[in-house]
């Protein structure tokens, strides 16, 4: 019967020692930004991780397209490719809490203003890596897809009705 106690005994130490090491965290209520956390539920989470945006958008192929060409703020042209920064960017951030174990990542600074203050690890860089690499994929797909290829062909469709085309199935008339 002593196992038994004693069994029990480091049972419950062992599963205080790990609730105190998975400490759970949450937004209160009227503190929560929707607009400020971009991965993850504000209501329950463990690990949390944040990300200078304004870095991120930056880096993306839209906004060098923006100052390269020099592009006026407020024209549909503008409006477009920032779209398109913010969803590449938005995308980057999931997929590293995708493939983490970050379970919120916030806005840099947001979780540091919250009554009580939430830690929080910065994934600024891992994201930037992350749209670097995808943008080098990209760029090595289009350039493979050219290289080695005749770009001045194209496929013709091959009609039912054409005798010339092997699939053509023969047709049958009665007269």
């Amino acid at each position: 019967m002593n196992n038994s106690v004693q069994t029990r005994l480091a049972m419950m130490v062992v599963m205080t020692t790990t609730a105190a090491l998975a400490q759970m965290y949450a937004i209160p209520v009227d503190q929560v930004d929707s607009k400020k956390v971009f991965w993850g539920a504000v209501t329950g989470f463990e690990k949390a991780g944040e990300v200078d945006y304004d870095a991120i958008l930056r880096s993306t192929p839209e906004l060098r397209e923006l100052k390269r060409d020099k592009i006026e703020r407020g024209t549909g042209k503008y409006w477009i490719l920032m779209s398109q920064a913010s969803d590449r960017s938005t995308r980057a951030i999931a997929d590293i809490g995708q493939g983490t174990d970050y379970d919120l990542i916030a806005l840099q600074g947001y979780l540091a203003t919250l009554t009580p203050a939430i830690p929080a690890d910065d994934l600024t860089k891992v994201v930037l890596e992350r749209l670097e690499g995808t943008q080098k994929a990209l760029a090595k797909n289009k350039r493979g897809k050219a290289v080695g290829k005749d770009t001045n062909r194209t496929a013709k469709a091959e009609s039912k009705n054409d005798p010339k085309s092997s699939k053509a199935k023969p047709t049958t008339e009665k007269k």
